[in-house]
């Protein structure tokens, strides 16, 4: 998205999900916190439709200026307010924009918008440590999870679970 890439950025045959972790402090501990996960949740979601809608609006080459447009404003944002605290390393400055909720939120919606694509998500409420690989549980145990993926329901997917793809995307990372 940084100039490196063009849109669509993926195939319309293949599976993209988004990911989004809930837990203060790395975790849910009550049901306030619960409550607080669903709402920002549901925005998410909200916000993704939304998203859609205005894509599917418009042009593709409309879509694809406002691709870029939407990163490279994102991307200024994120790179001022780390400049301001103090934290200039140029790797972590990427690494924050492309794990940016908005940016993601974007990409999402206008890739399912480009194909014109039917999505579903799942909102999973605190996982217990028997649904988390052993090597992953320190960090995801308590913690509410909200996937999304380009397909009518979980029965389109190719993965057991919604959660399968989830944690190997993590353990590529952890």
């Amino acid at each position: 998205m940084d100039g490196k890439l063009t849109f669509p950025f993926i195939r319309d045959d293949e599976v993209i999900g988004v990911f989004f972790l809930f837990g203060k402090d790395g975790r849910i501990s009550n049901k306030i916190d619960i409550l607080n996960a669903k709402d920002l949740a549901h925005n998410g979601m909200d916000q993704i439709s939304k998203e859609v809608k205005l894509c599917h609006s418009m042009s593709n080459r409309t879509t694809f200026d406002f691709v870029r447009e939407n990163y490279t404003r994102r991307a200024l944002q994120i790179s001022t307010d780390m400049n301001k605290s103090l934290k200039r390393d140029s790797f972590n400055i990427r690494e924050r924009i492309s794990g940016d909720p908005t940016i993601l939120i974007n990409c999402f919606a206008q890739h399912i918008a480009y194909y014109r694509q039917d999505y579903f998500f799942e909102l999973l409420n605190p996982l217990r440590a028997a649904q988390i690989p052993e090597h992953l549980r320190e960090k995801m145990e308590l913690r509410m999870l909200l996937l999304g993926f380009n397909t009518k329901n979980v029965e389109n997917l190719p993965y057991s679970s919604t959660l399968t793809p989830f944690f190997d995307w993590l353990s590529t990372i952890a």
